[in-house]
């Protein structure tokens, strides 16, 4: 399997993925995490977004350098790189919390707008970048 091969299946992959952890966020929101199983598949789905997010880099860049090409590129990739960072930090911060109370707070809240933000640059990357993965 070729390394373009390669990306477009990571690329399938994080299209299905994005789409399982946005309808979870819009879930959670809805019900306002009241569920904990949910919450907890809300935390496997994210994990596993997160995981295939570092395959993608890590077959663009193997990781040599690769936070610094993501700074350097282009000011979509900054802020994609940024959302990402914030959104892996406050959902930390906001899953110790949870497990702590089980309910859902402001530190949860904070968490669900940013990773919305994260999602809308997630996608528009994605848009940008459709006609890679429906190429033959």
């Amino acid at each position: 399997m070729t390394k373009v091969d390669k990306l477009r299946l990571c690329g399938w992959l994080l299209v299905v993925a994005t789409a399982l952890i946005l309808a979870s966020s819009i879930q959670l929101e809805v019900t306002g995490g009241c569920c904990n199983l949910f919450v907890w598949l809300h935390v496997i789905l994210g994990c596993l977004f997160f995981a295939a997010i570092l395959l993608h880099l890590y077959l663009h860049f193997n990781w040599k350098s690769w936070i610094g090409r993501l700074w350097k590129r282009t000011p979509m990739m900054r802020w994609l790189t940024i959302s990402a960072l914030l959104t892996l930090i406050s959902g930390f911060i906001a899953l110790f919390h949870w497990i702590g109370e089980h309910m859902h707070s402001p530190l949860g809240a904070v968490h669900g707008k940013i990773g919305f933000v994260f999602l809308a640059i997630v996608i528009w990357h994605m848009a940008k970048r459709i006609n890679f993965l429906v190429k033959r």
